[in-house]
Order: C-alpha cells, then structure tokens, then sequence
C-alpha cells in the first residue's frame, strides 16, 4: 500500500502496473497476487478509509437537520470534502482509474447509491415536515445534488481550470444544496 501512494505522487493510475507494486514493496508478482486480486484492489484498500470518512458525514442529520438545516448540509458536504482533500492523490488516482476500471466503477456507484439513498430520505422529511416544497422527485434531486458534488469536488481538487476554488467549495455547494431543496437558502 506504501507502494501504491509512493508510486500514485509521481504518475497517472493507470500508468501503474501490478510489477511496479510488487517489485516496490519487495514482492514477486504471485506473492502480491496472494495479496490482492488486482491493482485496482490496491487502491480500493487506500480508499476504504477515505469513503469511510465521507460516509460519516451525514450521520446524525435526519435529527440535525430540523433545527439547523444550514449546519447539517454543511457539516456533511465538509466531512465528504475534507476526507478526499486530505488525500488529493487518492481523489486523483479514482478519478483517473473510474475512466477505465469497471470493478471501481462498480464499487463507486454502490457507495453513490447509499448517499443517494440517504439525501432522498432527507428530502422526503423535510417535505413532509412542510419545510421544504414538493417540486422534482426527491430521488432525482438527491441523485443530481449528489453527483453534482462529486464532479465538483474533484474537479476542485484536481485543480481543473475554471473549478470552484477549494476555500469557497464547501459555502458553493452548501448553498445550491439550501436553494434546491427549500427554494431558497433558510
């Protein structure tokens, strides 16, 4: 794993070979096959945590978000940004490898679809607590919002020309979150 960061800092992915791994870490090619089925379970291994971390971010707020709704999108969309700002090369290696690797493409929409799943219900309540309007249906809006995070976070920390600055991220997607599902920021 020390291998694969070491060697993620200096090039792409995808430029990446299972020899480069385990001749780094001192390994044969069947002795790194012993340990992983692939590259791309090497680097599911660093992003474990990192989505772990992300995954974190909207604990609580079906009971947060009542009261504040201000301080709860902005507390998850933080916890989702800083997990994957604290790790840009692990951000940039997914990036690269989701082109290209249907395995982590897979693994990635599986953890998309919970997040998903719980924006949606989020929107659900609010509606049904009368503090938001009905307008799209819920799942399509948690859908969009929450792709839409995802390909700007990245972007942001790809450092793509014409991306939202990584100071002014968090205040960007907080406040469409806000306008979107209460029409305009509470």
């Amino acid at each position: 794993l020390g291998t694969a960061v070491r060697l993620l800092a200096e090039k792409k992915f995808n430029d990446i070979s299972v020899d480069d791994l385990a001749k780094g870490a001192g390994l044969s090619r069947p002795t790194f096959y012993f340990y992983f089925a692939s590259k791309e379970s090497v680097l599911l291994s660093l992003m474990d945590p990192l989505i772990q971390q992300a995954d974190s971010g909207f604990d609580g707020a079906m009971e947060s978000l009542p009261s504040d709704p201000r301080r709860a999108l902005r507390a998850g969309i933080t916890t989702f940004f800083e997990a994957f700002a604290a790790h840009p090369i692990m951000a940039r290696a997914a990036t690269d490898a989701l082109a290209t690797s249907a395995e982590l493409r897979t693994w990635w929409a599986g953890f998309m679809q919970v997040w998903i799943q719980q924006t949606a219900a989020l929107i659900t309540a609010e509606r049904e607590r009368g503090a938001a309007p009905d307008t799209v249906p819920a799942l399509e809006l948690a859908t969009a919002l929450n792709l839409m995070n995802e390909r700007m976070i990245m972007a942001t920390l790809s450092e793509e020309a014409g991306a939202v600055a990584r100071d002014r991220i968090v205040d960007t997607l907080t406040h469409i979150w806000l306008t979107s599902i209460y029409g305009e920021a509470p």
